[in-house]
């Protein structure tokens, strides 16, 4: 059927502020929304509380209210503005749980809004625990033995019946916030109290644990006249145990027999439609490895992190397919944004590997508990595009950020045998340079397929990469050799290591050799049919997809996966950059790494390289797209610190320069500039080693503030009060060197005061 005309004004609900479980995907799912909806001749109403973020631009909707996600805020805005109706499955749990909130309130009757998109009643089939059971019942789709309970002693009297160990699943809670593992009563009795308590309708499931099972994901789309598809499947290389959002992800599934795929397809496709969703919706399920035996674990009858992953992974907008659904156009009636031949209700084609690896705060908070579960802890994600899960996964490694490049990870080189075991079965964030480093050492596949529950698959393609670095090691300089690294993801500083030579003289011999990467096309259909998607990867193979057409063009670099310190602001300001760019009249390329964010949707720049941002990787697509210069200020601390190696590369920094860059970001520098301006501060000075360190501080006393350079978010800074403190920092907390100095200078307390300037060249 087509666009209703009976509703002309509608509100968007936003997420709020990024926290674990809710980031920046729910930036990109809104401004998806508020800009499908606009293209269909409706008028905007946004609310949202996060002034990072893209939707909350003036450009995105008619009206803008960044006001606080409450009863009382959004029911002023309603008054105010009327809309006709409410769009709220795209806000996350914040969306939607305001949107619960707002119905219960009566206002939405009194005033005649209509909730477009999922109907209460299936939300509330989806996240109140019990109907969700009954509903599971009534279809005949398995689930775990459970009991919904809303008091502690329920839930110990039913865990008492099943046996442990047990999951808690807090209702209308995300990020499994509140939920666990439980393997005693005395676990069990401090999470459910504490799920109980954040849980909205004070409820939560004790569920028998599946741990151990295959967890696969399928985003599905519906629209009202019951027409339904898959996006995508994906399958979580960690077991059943580590929530989704903590565990590495691949697309399109890698383990499961077609029949597999199909049964747990069938399924997902008989829930979205038992739900009546209208919009998008995640179905999340276990499968038995040693069967074909699975169950039903959860469904999320809105965008997740998921989502934004499914969309990055196949190129097809969910979010704006789902806004245009919310208005009643059909899947057979929207025209596909990336062929615009073809329709939404084409199920979309993959022909590469996409590999997606949760990005955690531990490197801020290095004290903190690093064991993995069903509670969420990671605060963004990467993603990495290959011809082969090989090629995908080292992209993400080296996308994450934490100084490790590819799997190998000098610092547990040399860990004992037990710790070792300790680290393969008790998941963590890490887990994947310890399976690393036991295939090195000679365990065999079955041996860490048992101990991890990661399936042989993906064992044997991390002993593959191992494989590759023996070959590499016992073929030093030999093309084929190089041939076959590149295409599987190694990168020319790892090639370098295991060579003995410097990355520079790697990259040189493999151009000498011709052996440069080609950029393919992520258009939704394989090939199949004719698309104009500028949306690229990189691969080692003979076809190159993406040409430049001549025009002159500028590169700017995004800042990669969300983490504390590097927030959705610098997407903001990226895409903003871009528009500038291209309102200059320049064509504008993205580069960037993180799939929840609006700088890598498809149709932000003129063309977009989903990439890792390193220096190899960002050369590479200078190379063969000869932009006029690079921007780097936009991209945060991961954008900035690539200024310098590029620059000495030969490439042009737009805007400021490195050695202004330089002056502001290391210690010594900037130390210097203020004390040529006669400006006071803290008596202090610059250490490259532990002793200087010391020296410096018996001169200026204790307490003593530590500041490196080069950092993000305050990251590595610290109060130290004594000599042993000063050189426990200075051997365990970062990098020192002459190229990494940090300041040592007197703590004072104080009022922080900031200033932001914006200042012009006005000499030439």
């Amino acid at each position: 059927m087509p666009k209703r005309t009976d509703i002309h004004k509608i509100m968007v609900i936003g997420s709020g502020p990024i926290i674990i479980g809710q980031a920046a995907e729910f930036d990109y799912s809104g401004t998806q929304a508020c800009l499908s909806l606009r293209e269909e001749g409706y008028e905007t109403v946004l609310v949202n509380s996060n002034p990072a973020t893209i939707m909350t631009d003036k450009e995105v909707a008619d009206h803008v209210y960044i006001e606080p996600i409450t009863l009382e805020f959004v029911s002023q805005i309603l008054r105010k503005e009327l809309p006709d109706a409410i769009l709220p499955t795209l806000g996350g749990q914040q969306g939607l749980n305001m949107a619960m909130e707002l119905s219960k309130s009566g206002i939405l009757d009194e005033l005649g809004i209509e909730l477009l998109g999922t109907k209460l009643a299936a939300i509330d089939q989806a996240e109140d625990r019990e109907q969700f059971k009954e509903l599971m019942q009534q279809l005949g789709e398995p689930i775990p033995a459970s009991q919904t309970v809303s008091t502690v002693q329920a839930a110990l009297d039913f865990a008492q019946q099943i046996g442990y160990p047990v999951i808690v699943r807090p209702a209308f809670t995300m990020g499994g916030t509140g939920g666990g593992m439980c393997d005693t009563p005395a676990q069990l009795t401090e999470i459910c109290a504490n799920a109980l308590k954040l849980s909205p309708i004070t409820q939560a499931l004790i569920e028998k644990s599946i741990a151990g099972h295959k967890e696969i994901e399928y985003e599905v789309m519906r629209d009202h006249a019951g027409n339904a598809l898959v996006v995508c499947n994906m399958e979580n290389i960690d077991p059943v145990g580590i929530h989704t959002g903590d565990s590495i992800v691949t697309a399109p599934v890698q383990t499961l027999t077609d029949r597999e795929n199909q049964m747990l397809r069938d399924a997902s496709l008989r829930i979205i439609q038992a739900l009546h969703i209208e919009g998008g919706c995640n179905v999340q399920l276990a499968l038995d490895p040693q069967s074909e035996a699975y169950n039903i674990i959860e469904v999320n009858p809105r965008v997740s992190r998921s989502s934004a992953l499914a969309s990055k992974a196949t190129g097809y907008p969910i979010a704006k397919i789902a806004a245009k659904i919310a208005v009643g156009l059909c899947l057979d009636e929207i025209k596909n944004p990336v062929t615009e031949t073809t329709y939404a209700e084409f199920e979309p084609a993959l022909d590469y590997v996409v590999t997606k690896i949760p990005r955690w705060p531990f490197d801020k908070f290095t004290q903190a508990n690093r064991r993995l579960g069903t509670q969420m802890k990671a605060t963004g994600e990467v993603m990495g595009i290959g011809r082969n899960f090989e090629e995908s996964l080292l992209k993400s490694v080296r996308s994450l950020e934490i100084g490790l490049p590819h799997l190998n990870d000098p610092a547990i080189a040399d860990v004992a045998e037990d710790e070792l075991a300790d680290q393969l079965i008790h998941a963590r964030d890490n887990r994947l340079f310890y399976l690393a480093t036991a295939l090195r050492r000679g365990y065999s596949i079955p041996e860490l397929s048992e101990l991890t529950g990661i399936d042989e698959f993906f064992v044997d393609k991390v002993a593959h990469i191992v494989e590759l670095e023996t070959l590499l090691r016992d073929h030093q300089g030999d093309q084929d050799a190089l041939w076959t690294a590149k295409r599987n993801g190694f990168t020319d500083w790892e090639i370098g290591q295991l060579w003995g030579i410097d990355a520079a003289d790697v990259r040189q011999q493999r151009q000498d050799a011709g052996i440069v990467p080609v950029y393919k096309m992520v258009d939704t259909c394989a090939a199949e049919f004719a698309s104009t998607t500028p949306y690229f990867y990189s691969t080692y193979e003979d076809e190159n997809e993406s040409r430049p057409d001549g025009r002159q063009s500028v590169l700017v670099l995004g800042s990669g996966p969300i983490r504390i310190g590097q927030g959705v602001e610098f997407d903001y300001a990226t895409v903003h950059s871009v528009r500038a760019i291209q309102k200059a009249g320049y064509e504008a390329i993205i580069m960037n790494n993180n799939p929840e964010t609006v700088s890598t949707d498809f149709s932000t720049a003129d063309k977009l390289y989903f990439e890792p941002l390193t220096v190899e990787d960002v050369l590479n697509v200078v190379d063969l797209e000869q932009p006029m210069g690079v921007i780097v200020q936009f991209g945060g601390q991961t954008a900035i610190n690539l200024a310098a190696p590029l620059a000495k590369a030969g490439v042009r920094i737009l805007g400021t320069t490195v050695a202004d860059l330089d002056r502001a970001e290391d210690r010594d520098e900037f130390d210097q500039i203020v004390r040529s301006l006669g400006i006071p501060q803290p008596a202090g000075a610059t250490a490259t080693t532990a002793d200087e360190a010391l020296t410096i501080a018996h001169r200026i006393g204790y307490p003593a503030l530590i500041r490196p350079s080069y950092v993000l978010g305050g990251r590595a800074m610290e109060i130290v009060n004594n000599d042993a403190e000063l050189t426990r920092y200075m051997q365990t907390a970062v990098q020192v060197s002459h190229d990494h100095p940090v300041l040592v200078d007197h703590y004072q307390a104080g009022r922080n005061v900031r200033s932001t300037l914006l200042l012009t060249d006005t000499t030439s």
